[in-house]
């Protein structure tokens, strides 16, 4: 793991409280099993066990963070998120220029139309229901913000992966082609201003 993910592993260790690494054992039997884990008294102990059982690692934290919106600790579970932004902010980790420009003009589009049927839309895009809660619980009131997120978060999860023509797919597949058309036109649109 790069550096940065262990120093926030060590403060993630210090800030569970009370009985919050007992319940992230618990949630831990099928991974680890109950002998081992009667054995362990730190979140730093647990962390080095799914790093050797693959179930954590630098592209490999949903299982963590899993575990601890599981046990009520969203704050740290958004720490780990928004570190894995910056550092998917690396080249490597994001679509090349064009594409990132296309997205933008979809996330615009999409932010605008998509209305109430995010979370159905966030589904055909691979979201796991405990990130769509998430984004729900962050922005209970504000449905363009859920949208923004849910994108933000779709980006995140796909790094260089992320096409235009998926987010367009999904959207067919909601019966959201109005939507799907606008984006389609919107980019034809730039692609007669010569991409600008």
């Amino acid at each position: 793991m790069s550096t940065f993910n262990n120093s926030l592993l060590l403060k993630i260790s210090g800030e569970l409280v009370g009985d919050q690494l007992e319940k992230m054992k618990f949630l831990c039997i099928n991974e680890i099993g109950k002998n081992r884990l009667e054995k362990m008294t730190s979140g730093l102990q647990l962390f080095m066990v799914l790093m050797e059982r693959n179930k954590l690692g630098p592209d490999n934290t949903v299982f963590l963070v899993s575990l601890l919106r599981d046990i009520g600790r969203l704050d740290l579970a958004d720490k780990f998120t928004n570190c894995e932004s910056q550092y998917a902010g690396s080249p490597n980790y994001l679509p090349n220029d064009e594409e990132q420009a296309k997205l933008d003009i979809a996330t615009e589009v999409i932010t605008n139309q998509i209305g109430r049927k995010w979370r159905t839309y966030g589904r055909k895009l691979g979201l796991p229901e405990a990130k769509l809660d998430h984004i729900t619980q962050k922005h209970p009131n504000n449905l363009e913000e859920q949208v923004v997120e849910l994108l933000k978060e779709w980006r995140t999860m796909q790094k260089a992966e992320a096409k235009t023509d998926t987010l367009i797919k999904a959207l067919r597949s909601c019966d959201k082609n109005y939507t799907a058309d606008l984006i389609q036109t919107e980019l034809e649109k730039r692609n007669a201003n010569g991409g600008q």
